[in-house]
């Protein structure tokens, strides 16, 4: 069994967009317009037609069993509009990722979008972590750092500002995997530079925090191999030292897992080599921010199996950890078909 804990519903169909065009279109005349959900059409076979061609079929030819399925992580979008917006937009979002669960459910299981928006504190996401974990059967959420879409204004995740949604999770025993959107500052490429400056960002907020004193069985996962983390762990070991904290062993390694989303060998080395294998959980997030051939291998830079594969020097009992184990233990809910 090989379990991808980390993919995104990319391929949507056309009429999710035309909603959100709607949505923003709304927004232009009014930043307070109230949404109401409403309804997108979009059909089973629509459905079926958007995955078959993408997911499924590299699924297949890859070699991995189940995805650990939410929506597209650059459309969650929270920097735009209003609470309205955000609540209505994130409900058709996990609407779609349940649906396809029921069509697919050996291969796909859901993670659940939240409905955040900046300074608004993050009461509202705890109704749809029950709705998708009670109602739908999803087994984890992400959670966006930074709703403001590059600039920052919202508390660390230490802070208590989020400690409603931490209560949630540890009650329905969820993981969070901590995912930002969009980045609507122009400093900031979204998938090449905002996505991977949180990983190393929220790695930061959780050493210089108490949080996992407060929650002990509290889950993250840390995307794209962690950022930078991996390649400055000695940087992140000494300044915890300086600040007179516990080795990260003890800091943050129970609570904190880092998926495979490196696209190239020598990155998916160095994080097997410094990360201990019980904190790494396999992830390609295809089809996601990379999709192209590397020129240099001629394989699909997100075909991170590969590099796994290819790695001698991690035992076979690893890799099956990191392939599946790891995750059936973060993932607590997750139910795996005989």
């Amino acid at each position: 069994m090989i379990v991808d804990c980390h993919g995104h519903y990319t391929t949507a169909p056309d009429e999710l967009g035309a909603y959100r065009d709607q949505q923003k279109s709304d927004l232009a005349t009014d930043p307070m317009f109230a949404h109401k959900k409403g309804m997108v059409a979009i059909t089973d076979q629509q459905i079926i037609d958007s995955l078959e061609g993408a997911q499924l079929k590299l699924q297949r030819e890859r070699g991995t069993d189940l995805t650990i399925f939410s929506p597209r992580a650059s459309w969650m979008g929270h920097h735009i509009g209003n609470v309205t917006t955000s609540e209505t937009w994130t409900q058709h979002c996990n609407d779609l990722i349940y649906r396809i669960t029921q069509l697919y459910p050996q291969n796909f299981t859901g993670v659940a979008q939240l409905p955040q928006t900046p300074g608004v504190a993050p009461h509202a996401c705890v109704a749809e972590i029950e709705r998708c974990v009670n109602e739908y059967g999803f087994i984890g959420i992400n959670l966006n750092p930074d709703p403001s879409g590059g600039y920052w204004t919202d508390p660390p995740l230490g802070d208590k500002y989020w400690y409603p949604v931490y209560e949630k999770m540890v009650e329905l025993d969820v993981p969070a995997m901590i995912h930002v959107s969009a980045a609507c500052n122009p400093a900031f490429h979204t998938t090449g530079s905002h996505y991977l400056g949180a990983d190393t960002t929220a790695v930061m907020q959780v050493i210089t925090s108490d949080l996992f004193k407060e929650f002990p069985t509290l889950k993250f996962i840390i995307p794209h191999g962690g950022g930078a983390v991996p390649y400055h762990w000695g940087r992140f070991r000494g300044l915890a030292d300086m600040m007179g904290k516990p080795p990260l062993s003890e800091l943050i390694l129970n609570n904190v897992y880092f998926d495979t989303c490196v696209y190239h060998q020598p990155g998916i080395d160095l994080l097997l080599k410094v990360i201990p294998a019980n904190n790494i959980l396999f992830a390609s997030e295809m089809v996601g921010a990379v999709r192209g051939i590397d020129p240099e291998t001629g394989h699909f830079f997100d075909d991170t199996k590969r590099y796994i594969d290819a790695n001698t020097d991690i035992s076979a009992a690893d890799k099956e950890a990191i392939f599946s184990g790891n995750a059936q233990k973060v993932f607590s809910r997750m139910k795996i078909s005989p």
